[in-house]
């Protein structure tokens, strides 16, 4: 990937999982990479540990704890990003929560709520407040963390669907109205992934106990791994994409 020094990244849900490998990723390519996460503070701390390892002479990680569904906690989180930064050139929208897997008859009536203002209204609310910055850079990224379910829509998901569905709109219409800021902002849309969340759904959904006994039924022998979304992600904000903007790229191995 092409050097991203002198660019500050700010990735939500940085402590676990997809986010984590993410915020690593953009570190390894020179990137000041800021993390924001929810309630794991340790998790937070051991990656920005690991950002550490990674990071040349410069403003350093930071972990910041803010729920990206309050306002509020989005409007501060900008405030802080520009305050310890000065600048902010990538914006990674990976912050997700699963839906507990019921049919829209048995589904609980607070829930569409709650998923719609993490993966939804959320990324639009931290956007908002972040596209001060965001513009003040002679190229910067908005990159959308979705899901294949907005391809296939399964039953006993329509939660999590509505709200990557609901995401997707978002970017979609945000690509339009900032490619005249030299904003590019793009969808990557991973299938099963190795993480926390991964491991619940496949224990949910085929009884397996072990995402990895997963692996020889997996396209290329492997449930994808959290490095490889990130991967993709590192693509789409290198100058390698200099030209895409507007896009949806899936990462699943061509299961769908």
């Amino acid at each position: 990937m092409s050097s991203l020094d002198g660019r500050v990244a700010l990735v939500t849900g940085g402590s676990r999982g997809i986010g984590r490998a993410i915020a690593l990723g953009l570190a390894g390519d020179g990137a000041d990479v800021a993390i924001a996460y929810r309630r794991d503070e340790e998790s937070a701390r051991k990656t920005v540990s690991e950002i550490e390892a990674l990071t040349r002479p410069g403003p350093g990680p930071r972990a910041y704890k803010a729920s990206v569904d309050v306002l509020e906690d989005c409007r501060e989180l900008a405030a802080r990003i520009e305050e310890d930064y000065g600048r902010l050139d990538i914006l990674v929208h990976s912050a997700g929560i699963a839906s507990r897997g019921r049919a829209v008859a048995d589904t609980d009536p607070a829930e569409p709520a709650r998923l719609l203002g993490v993966h939804a209204v959320g990324p639009h609310h931290l956007t908002q407040a972040a596209l001060p910055l965001l513009r003040r850079a002679e190229r910067s990224d908005v990159i959308f963390v979705s899901s294949v379910i907005s391809d296939s829509y399964p039953p006993f998901g329509a939660p999590y669907a509505m709200g990557k569905a609901a995401m997707e709109a978002l970017a979609h219409t945000l690509a339009k109205e900032e490619r005249g800021h030299g904003m590019h902002v793009n969808i990557v849309a991973p299938g099963l992934v190795d993480t926390e969340m991964g491991q619940r759904l496949i224990r949910a959904t085929a009884g397996i106990e072990n995402i990895r006994d997963h692996d020889a039924a997996s396209p290329f022998g492997h449930v994808c791994r959290p490095e490889e979304v990130a991967d993709v992600v590192r693509f789409l904000v290198s100058d390698a994409a200099s030209y895409l903007t507007d896009q949806r790229i899936v990462v699943d191995g061509g299961t769908f």
